[in-house]
């Protein structure tokens, strides 16, 4: 059997594998891939015509693995097609390099940069929520899933990585040289604007850092604030995307006592997990605004989710990225892989509506202010309008 017959079966019988694999994964009947079947006969069809009509011969490696991540980014951003070299770093369960850009991501057509870290090597470049990465070291990212373009941005600390930036319609893209560096282990800070007496609350990650984790990170921030004289907080997530869905929900319970925390489900949407509040009582009583924007993602959604589902507080800024559900690996033949959704989170309905995921919908903002456009190389706005619009909202309560 020659080459591109071997190709041609293996196209034909990966789809049937891939459907059996997420069948079990998601514990699909016995009978759900045959409602697939129509559409793999159309699939043979076009690998035949690309085999055997196209204007010159085909190299099988590239075009089945562009059918696989066609596939496999018609799902979700977070989901994606892994060759067997990133399938053994899941396996070896190996670490993300310590040199950090500070550049988080999800996929829309290119890269998309969801959050820039403060203070970090691409904060200093100017690169903002929103811009698009064209390029990582000149490797294009038209066909890069989230997955790969996070582990390419890390590398050794004081190494450097060039991306190519797009913002907004500007025709050409910018060239930034970013030098790694090791992220800062600090993941919540504040303070208080005395004469508004507001505290400020900037949360960097959900990551657990430090004895207690954020919850008791924030625990103390409140409380320090509340001797300093603040009668309210504003809880600042913009562009935050990293984290642990536990450590979420724990910081939540710091301020919601009693009640939903938060609810997820896999493929059955009907039978929901319940998180529920531990606490009793919380530990900060004070009214809460949380600024947010379409750079809050992940963790940061569902603990947005929660303070505003339990009426804890009031959410302003923009839409969040609607990313908030988790991934786990499904292997394939030849050692490749899917990393693929396979449970998300809901948003807390109100009396009479029904939980919607906050996957592609996302967390809503209760009054809505729009992050400002900034064209590359100038400076951001002297005053923080949706930072200022916040801290109104929070002396009105």
């Amino acid at each position: 059997m020659n080459a591109k017959a071997r190709w041609f079966l293996v196209a034909l019988s990966t789809p049937l594998v891939i459907v059996a694999a997420v069948g079990g994964l998601i514990g699909a009947s016995p009978a759900t891939p045959q409602k697939g079947f129509e559409h793999l006969r159309v699939f043979e069809d076009v690998v035949s015509l690309v085999n055997g009509a196209y204007v010159e011969d085909v190299d099988p490696d590239k075009i089945f693995a562009g059918a696989m991540r066609g596939l496999v980014e018609g799902l979700d951003a977070s989901s994606a097609y892994l060759p067997p070299a990133e399938v053994a770093l899941i396996d070896n369960k190996t670490p993300l390099a310590d040199g950090d850009t500070g550049l988080m991501i999800t996929r829309q057509f290119y890269l998309r940069v969801l959050g820039v870290r403060d203070g970090s090597p691409a904060a200093k470049a100017g690169i903002r929520s929103g811009d698009f990465i064209r390029a990582i070291d000149e490797t294009p990212t038209r066909d890069m899933s989230a997955f790969t373009g996070t582990r390419l941005l890390r590398g050794a600390v004081g190494s450097k990585v060039r991306v190519l930036i797009i913002r907004g319609n500007a025709a050409e893209p910018h060239e930034v040289t970013l030098t790694r560096e090791k992220a800062s282990a600090v993941a919540v800070t504040g303070e208080v604007k005395s004469s508004d007496k507001v505290g400020v609350v900037r949360v960097q990650t959900f990551a657990a850092t430090g004895t207690g984790g954020v919850a008791a990170s924030l625990r103390s921030q409140a409380e320090m604030m509340q001797k300093a004289g603040a009668k309210a907080m504003v809880i600042d997530i913009r562009g935050v995307a990293d984290g642990s869905y536990e450590e979420a929900i724990k910081a939540a319970e710091v301020f919601v006592g009693a009640g939903v925390i938060a609810s997820r489900a896999g493929r059955d949407a009907a039978v929901k997990e319940t998180i529920t509040s531990t606490s009793g009582a919380a530990a900060v009583k004070i009214p809460v605004v949380i600024l947010q924007d379409f750079g809050t993602a992940g963790p940061a959604e569902v603990f947005a989710a929660a303070l505003g589902g339990n009426k804890r507080a009031e959410i302003v800024g923009e839409r969040s990225a609607g990313l908030a559900a988790e991934q786990r690996l499904v292997r394939l033949p030849e050692n490749f892989g899917l990393w693929m959704t396979y449970r998300r989170y809901y948003n807390i309905p109100k009396t009479g509506e029904t939980a919607q995921p906050i996957l592609e919908h996302g967390v809503q903002p209760d009054v809505i202010v729009e992050e400002p456009n900034v064209e590359f190389g100038e400076a951001a706005p002297a005053v923080d309008e949706m930072l200022a619009k916040a801290i109104e909202r929070a002396k009105a309560m």
